[in-house]
C-alpha cells in the first residue's frame, strides 16, 4: 500500500523512505534496502538491475499436448529485485510468447538464448531493464510447445491459453512449480498482481488469458493482438492463406520436438477445413469474443488501423465486447501497420505504459483513468485525443450506389435513386488492388467504381462501415471485395513499405539499466511518409456462398437475386476538403484472399445497393 508522506513523497505505510532521498530514517530501515518510491506520481528506479535475481521455474499444468502421458511443464524466466529475498513483495509484468527460441521479439528480433549454448542470456525487450529498477518483477513464460516448455503448440487453442493461465495461478499460490533440479518453489516474492503485455501472438495470449477471468490478472496491454483466430485466417468465408494454423505451429514449436508434434499439426490441418473456409468447432475453440464477459482485467489496447497481418477487425470486436461489459480501458490507434508503439511513439509510449502499470499494479493514484480514452494518429507526429471511441456522435449513414454521370463511372448519393439501373462486372482472379483503384474516372470490366463529389468540408468516419449489394451471379460461387478509397493527393504514412510505416535507424537510445549481456538500448526509428494520389481507407471481403451463415455454404443459383451484406474493417479516418470518397466493388482480391478463379459475371442493382458509413455528425456532414 502506498501513501503520501508529510514531506511530499509517497511511501509504503509500513516502510520508510530510502536514504537516497536524504531523509533521516532508523538504521534498521536502511538495512532493509530500498522500497517502492514515487516522484511526480511515478515509480523511481531505486532497485539494482545488475543485482536482480534471475531464475527459471517450471510450472506444472494439467495439459498433455504431446500425448506422452506426462503433464506439460511451462518454462518461466523471472527477473526480480534482490530485495524480494528479504520480504519485499512486487507485482509482475508478464510477456508470454511462443517466439523466444527463434523469430524473436521486437524490431530487433531478440531471443533469450543468443549464442545457442542452452543458457538464456537476456530478457528480450526493454520491460526488464526499465521496470525491474522501479520495483516490478518481469516474467517471460514460454508458451506450451515452444522453447523450453513441454508439449505442442495448438495455434490459439485452449491449451495455449491454459499454459499461461496456470502461470498466473502459480503467481497467486494456486499452482505448483519446480526448479530444474525438481525442487518445489513458490512465488512468495510477489503481491500476485499481474499485468500481461505483448504484441501479436503475445498480446493474443493476453486476450485469451483475460477471457478466462483468472484471479490475479489485473490488466492486459494487447498490441496488434488476435481476438478470434478464424478472423486471422479467414474473412467472410474466404481464406487468407491455406494451412495457416498447422504452418504457424510448425514455425514456433521447440525445434527438438517438431517431429513429436507432427500428429497434432496434421489434425489441425484437417480440422481447420481449408476446403470450405467455414466457421466450425475448431475455430469456435479459438474465439475469445464469446468469453469477453469474463474479463476482470483493465485493457490498454493498441492497434494499427493499417495492420493487415492482425487485421483491424480483431481489435474492434474485442473493444465492443469490453465496452458492453464496462471494462476499464484505453485505446491507441495508429496509421502504421503491425508495429509496436515502442517504434512509432517511443517516449510517449514508455511514459504512458509506466503510468498504466503503476496505477493498475501498484494502486498509484496518478489520474491516468481520468484522461481521454482514445489517442488516434492522423499523420506524422499528429495525434488527437477523444473521450470515447468510436466517436459518440458517429451516425450510421446509408449511401446509395448510383449510376454514372458525365464525370464518373458511378456515383454516391444519400438521396433516392429513381428508376432501375444495373451495372455489370466480371471476376479477374489476377486483378491487384492497384488495378481496382487506379484510373478512377475510367470504366473497367473488372470492377465498379462509385465516387462522391469533391468534399466541401472535412468528413470523419469513426467505426465499422458495411456494404449491402443486391446482385445476381452467373455461377454457383463468387468472391466479393469492397474498398473505400480516399481520392486526393496528400502526404501519408507509408504503411505499405517494408517497415509498415517506420524506418529503423542506426542510432540507439536507452530505456532502463543494462548489464553486459542485456542492454537497455534499442535502435531508433522514424515514421516514413510518401506523397500519394489516393489511399485505401479500409477493405472487406465475402464468400458469396456463405451469404446466409459462416458455418455452412449454400451454392448460388445462377441469375437469382441475392442480398449480400458484409462489414469492412473498422477505421477512424478524416477525408479532407477537395478529396472524393470512392467505393470500389470487385470480385477476387489476389493480395489477401484465395478467391474463385472462374470468370464469374455479377450484375449489381444500383439504388438497392448501399454502403453504410459511421459518419461523425451524420448525413449532413457529407454534403451530397
Amino acid at each position: 500500500m502506498i501513501r503520501k508522506s508529510a514531506n511530499g513523497f509517497l511511501m509504503s505505510i509500513n516502510l520508510f523512505v530510502f536514504a537516497l532521498f536524504a531523509v533521516t530514517v532508523p538504521v534498521s530501515a536502511e538495512e532493509q534496502g530500498p522500497v517502492h518510491q514515487l516522484q511526480d506520481d511515478m515509480t523511481e528506479p531505486v532497485f539494482s538491475y545488475e543485482d536482480a535475481i534471475r531464475e527459471t521455474v517450471y510450472v506444472q499444468s494439467d495439459l498433455d499436448t504431446d500425448r506422452n502421458g506426462e503433464p506439460d511443464r511451462v518454462a518461466v524466466d523471472i527477473i526480480r529485485p534482490s530485495e524480494t529475498e528479504d520480504g519485499l513483495e512486487v507485482p509482475v509484468i508478464m510477456d508470454a510468447s511462443p517466439y523466444y527460441e527463434r523469430i524473436g521479439r521486437g524490431n530487433e528480433s531478440e531471443i533469450k538464448d543468443t549464442d545457442g549454448d542452452g543458457v538464456n542470456d537476456q530478457f528480450p525487450l526493454f520491460y526488464d531493464n526499465y521496470f525491474v529498477p522501479r520495483g516490478y518483477a518481469v516474467v517471460l513464460p514460454d508458451m506450451v510447445g515452444t522453447n523450453n516448455s513441454d508439449g505442442c503448440p495448438t495455434t490459439g487453442g485452449p491449451e495455449e491459453t491454459g499454459s499461461i493461465k496456470v502461470v498466473v495461478e502459480w503467481l497467486n499460490g494456486n499452482a505448483t512449480a519446480y526448479t530444474e533440479d525438481g525442487k518445489e518453489v513458490t512465488a512468495d516474492w510477489t503481491t500476485g498482481k499481474v499485468g500481461m503485455i505483448g504484441k501479436s501472438y503475445d498480446g493474443t495470449l493476453a486476450n485469451g488469458v483475460a477471457s478466462t477471468g483468472v484471479e490475479g490478472l489485473e490488466t492486459i496491454v494487447p498490441i496488434g493482438a488476435i481476438s478470434s483466430w478464424y478472423d486471422y485466417y479467414r474473412y467472410g468465408g474466404l481464406i487468407y492463406w491455406r494451412n495457416g494454423p498447422s504452418g504457424l505451429a510448425n514455425a514456433v514449436v521447440n525445434s527438438e520436438r517438431r517431429e513429436a508434434c507432427t500428429a497434432v499439426r496434421e489434425e489441425m490441418a484437417q480440422d481447420a477445413d481449408d476446403e470450405t473456409g467455414d466457421y466450425n468447432e475448431f475455430w469456435g475453440a479459438r474465439n475469445y469474443i464469446p468469453n469477453a464477459d469474463n474479463v476482470e482485467a483493465s485493457v490498454f489496447l493498441i492497434h494499427g488501423l493499417n495492420d493487415f497481418n492482425v487485421k483491424p477487425k480483431h481489435f474492434m470486436q474485442w473493444w465492443e465486447e469490453l465496452s458492453i461489459n464496462n471494462v476499464p480501458r484505453k485505446i491507441w490507434l495508429t496509421q502504421t501497420g503491425h508495429v509496436d508503439p515502442f517504434d512509432f511513439r517511443r517516449e510517449e509510449w514508455v511514459n504512458t505504459l509506466h503510468r498504466w502499470f503503476d496505477h493498475w499494479l501498484l494502486d498509484v493514484d496518478n489520474g491516468i483513468m481520468e484522461e481521454p480514452m482514445a489517442d488516434i494518429e492522423r499523420g506524422t507526429g499528429e495525434w488527437e485525443t477523444y473521450e470515447t471511441w468510436p466517436a459518440a456522435d458517429a451516425r450510421e449513414t446509408k449511401i446509395r450506389l448510383a449510376p454514372a454521370n458525365e464525370a464518373a463511372p458511378g456515383t454516391l448519393t444519400t438521396g433516392p435513386v429513381p428508376g432501375n439501373f444495373d451495372q455489370f462486372f466480371s471476376n479477374d482472379p489476377n486483378q491487384s488492388e492497384s488495378d481496382m483503384i487506379k484510373n478512377a474516372f475510367t470504366e473497367s470490366e473488372n470492377r465498379l467504381m462509385f465516387l462522391s463529389p469533391e468534399l466541401e468540408e472535412e468528413v470523419r468516419f469513426s467505426g465499422t462501415p458495411s456494404v449491402e449489394i443486391r446482385s445476381n451471379v452467373d455461377m454457383e460461387d463468387a468472391g466479393l471485395t469492397a474498398l473505400i478509397v480516399d481520392y486526393g493527393s496528400d502526404e501519408r504514412i507509408h504503411h505499405t513499405n517494408r517497415g509498415e510505416g517506420i524506418r529503423t535507424l542506426d542510432e540507439e537510445n536507452c530505456w532502463g539499466e543494462s548489464t553486459e549481456s542485456d542492454d537497455a538500448c534499442y535502435k531508433q526509428t522514424e515514421i516514413v511518409t510518401h506523397e500519394s494520389p489516393y489511399e485505401i481507407v479500409t477493405r472487406g471481403w465475402m464468400d458469396a456462398k456463405n451469404w446466409k451463415n459462416l458455418s455452412y455454404e449454400e451454392l448460388l443459383k445462377p441469375d437469382k437475386n441475392y442480398h449480400f451484406r458484409f462489414d469492412l474493417h473498422p477505421e477512424d479516418y478524416v477525408f479532407k476538403p477537395g478529396h472524393r470518397i470512392g467505393v470500389v466493388i470487385a470480385s477476387s482480391d489476389r493480395r489477401y484472399t484465395k478467391s474463385v478463379s472462374e470468370p464469374v459475371e455479377l450484375e449489381v442493382s444500383l439504388g438497392q445497393s448501399t454502403v453504410t458509413f459511421p459518419v461523425v455528425g451524420g448525413k449532413k456532414e457529407l454534403g451530397f
